[in-house]
This record gives C-alpha cells, structure tokens and sequence, in this order.
C-alpha cells in the first residue's frame, strides 16, 4: 500500500529548492570573483636615501593637507604607528602602521601597492580597506603626488606596532563586502578640473576634495556610511561634535571670506568666527601648519566660493555692529539670573567694547556654536574649555565642568536668546548631562 505520506509535488519543489541553491552558489562565486584583488609582491624596504629630498618635502606638504599623522597617530604613541580608533555606527574601526616597518607597517610595500591603496582601497595583500580609510577621496590624486606621499611615508622613522583589532561585527567585517559598498558608492578616477574656473580655485578643489578630504567630515552620510553627495559641505557630527556646514547654509551671521579662511586654516583664529576647537584643532595645528602659504590660499579660495562670500559680503557689518551692541547688554548690573552667570563667567573674555572686534575675545553672536541647530559644541565648549593645543596657540580657554548642568543650560539658553533671532535650543539640561558624562573624548 502506497504510503499517505508522500508530498504531492515534491519532485518539483525538490527542483525548485536545487535551483535556488545553485544560483545562490553561482552568485556567491560570482562576486567572489568579482570583489577578488591580487596580492602585489613584497619588496625590500627601499633605503630613505634613495628618495629625493624635493620629493619627501612634497610629501610631507601633501600629509599635512591629508592630516595623515592624526588619523594614523594613537595618543600618546609614535607618529604614523597607527592604533587611532574611529568610532563609526558600525563599530571602531583603528588606523593601521603606515611607517615603514617590514613587518607590522607598509615598509615592504612597493609604491604600486601604495597607490593602490590611495586610488582603489585595496590593500597589498588583495583585502579591500573599510572607507574609514577615505581612499573615495584619495583616489582624485595624481599619480605624482601619491609618489611622493609614498616617498614622505618610507622616509619616516619605521616603528614596530602591530595591528589594533576592529570591533566591527560579523559579517561587516568581511573585507570582500566591501566590494559591494564600492559598486554601489565607490567612483574612482583623478581630479578633473572645471575650466569655467580660475586655477587657483581648481587647486584649492583638487586638495580639497582629493587628499584633504573635507567632505569626509562636513557632509553627512547615509545608513550604510557613505557621503551624501546631493548636501555635500552640509554639515555633519563628527566626533562628538558638529562640523558645520561649509555652504551659504553655514549659521553664523558673518559671512566665510578668503581672508577669514585663511586665518583660520593658518593660525587657528578667525576674528569673525572664533578659534578652531575640538578634531578641527589637531587639522590645522598638526596638519595644516606643513601645507604652504599659496595651497592654503588656494583651498580657503575654493570654500570661498562654495559658501557664496562673494554674494554676501554686506552681510558682514550689519551682523557686527548688532553683535557689538549684544555685548553691550551685559555691561553693569544686570538683574536676570542667567545674565548674571554669563557676565560673571564669560564676559571678561567675550566683550568687545571697539568698534572691530578682538580676535582673541571671540565674539558669540557671530559663532557658530552659538547659532547652529545643534547646541553640542558650545555646550562641550563651555564643560571642557579650548586648550592651548587648539585655537589661538598659548591662549586658552578654562572649561566650566564644575559648573551644575542647570547653570550651563541657562549659559546656553541666554546666549541663543541674546546673541541670535534662532529658535531655542529644547531639552538643554539634559543635553549638558550627556554630553558632561561622555567626557572629552566624546567617548
């Protein structure tokens, strides 16, 4: 007797169930094949003596523009070494060793594999990098500054530091994925230049957007970490802090001109716009300072443009003579309590009684920390200070930590109502708490 248990049609599923296996099995060795990159051959680390000393020092020009030290630098360790965690949505992600230790750095990789690395993410041994590595922007470099990026990098003190180990989870951290990331926001090539602009700006573009990389911090990206290229210079966290937009979009009532850049990209200060602070710091004190005078000009040129000073440069004494009159407001006795605070605490430092302002008493209702959407950088100015390693070199400011998280919120709320026409900032109290107990570090 046949048996009641036989499946009508089960041959067929049967069928169905090989034929979806076999696909997915000719799908897995098909990106196999398709995210597969060949290993490049080790080589004898090459002696620094055979580089010339024009190419090294362009190179180390090109590093400071890229900020390599900082990213590829842990606290406190030696230059280069790696160990430096980035904190991304998808777990810490750490430098690597770019000296040139045979062993635990790049010193057995020949300059194809270098440039490898910078156009296509792909490192010697064929493994795809994570993009934290922002070779997106790499890529945009001429194949004659990447040698001399390489020349700089095997010219450096080669120093033994193994390998941190990521946290990124499984299976993110399937290096072949990475393939897939790239197919789908990944456009390699060199920088092409706009002719309908001038050469300056073309230069200021090129380091801008290729090894300087500023977008990777200014423009905010979607879920699966890419940039977001229809608000690139928007603005984005980054850190623990706000990086501002670098667009017409930017808050602050003083418009960005070239000089106003350039100050500030060279020295840290802007008269206008206060001192650089937080990761902006460690960019133009340990990076920027190595970049030239005409590179500097070139690239404050370009974001010149991008944030449209030119069209608002009227804006610019309108905006300084209401700031200069908000200063005035906490002259002599003052009988709001959060009036009070501000002038006790603040104001010896912050006032401008001239008709131009100091630009080592940053003025607030022109900062952007005062004026962005977000409250967070004044707050974790105001909590932890501005040391002397960042904004105006020697010139510090003393943080506020021993101040209640009630009376940095009333700071907050009397400069956003005093100093803007903005709306105010909601649920600063709590704000200040959470940004007090991830410390610093914002870790």
């Amino acid at each position: 007797m046949a048996s009641s248990w036989i499946i009508p049609g089960a041959p067929v599923l049967k069928r169905i169930l090989i034929g979806l296996l076999a696909v997915g099995i000719l799908g897995l060795v098909g990106f196999g094949a398709f995210a597969w990159r060949p290993a490049i051959a080790r080589i004898a680390p090459p002696p620094a003596a055979g580089f010339a000393p024009d190419l090294v020092a362009r190179g180390e020009g090109l590093a400071g523009a890229g900020y390599c030290a900082t990213c590829h630098t842990a606290k406190g360790g030696a230059p280069y070494a790696g160990g430096y965690p980035m904190r991304t949505s998808f777990g810490t992600i750490y430098s690597t060793n770019i000296t040139p230790d045979p062993k635990t750095g790049i010193g057995t990789w020949s300059e194809a594999a270098f440039r490898r690395a910078m156009h296509q993410g792909v490192a010697r041994n064929g493994s795809h990098l994570f993009p934290a590595f922002p070779y997106d922007h790499f890529t945009k470099l001429s194949d004659a500054d990447v040698a001399a990026l390489y020349a700089y990098m095997m010219t450096r003190p080669p120093v033994v530091a193994p390998a941190k180990r990521n946290s990124v989870p499984f299976p993110l951290n399937i290096r072949a994925l990475q393939a897939g990331w790239k197919l789908l926001f990944f456009h390699p090539g060199r920088f092409v230049p706009d002719p309908a602009k001038d050469a300056i700006w073309n230069r200021g573009a090129y380091l801008a957007t290729g090894v300087s990389h500023c977008g990777a911090c200014h423009t905010p990206r979607g879920a699966l970490g890419a940039e977001n290229h229809a608000k690139t210079y928007a603005g984005a966290p980054i850190d623990a802090w706000i990086a501002p937009p670098l667009t017409a979009a930017n808050p602050s009532p003083a418009p960005w001109s070239q000089d106003e850049l350039f100050s500030y990209l060279r020295t840290g200060v802007s008269r206008y716009h206060g001192t650089a602070a937080g990761p902006m710091g460690p960019v133009v004190h340990a990076g920027l300072v190595k970049v030239s005078d005409a590179d500097l000009q070139a690239i404050a040129h370009y974001f010149a443009d991008v944030g449209g000073a030119a069209g608002r440069a009227s804006a610019l004494q309108p905006a300084l003579q209401k700031a200069l009159a908000a200063d005035r407001l906490n002259v002599g006795p003052q009988a709001d309590p959060a009036a009070r605070l501000y002038t006790a605490a603040c104001a010896s430092c912050h006032y401008n009684g001239g008709a131009q302002l100091n630009p080592l008493r940053p003025d607030l209702a022109l900062n952007s920390a005062v004026n962005l959407d977000d409250p967070t950088n004044l707050i974790r100015v105001v909590l932890f200070g501005v040391g002397a390693q960042d904004g105006a070199p020697g010139v510090v400011m003393p943080g506020f930590i021993g101040f209640s998280d009630a009376d940095v919120a009333k700071i907050a709320a009397y400069l956003r109502a005093t100093r803007t026409t903005k709306p105010a900032w909601p649920g600063l109290e709590q704000k200040v708490a959470t940004i007090r107990g991830q410390g610093v570090g914002g870790e």
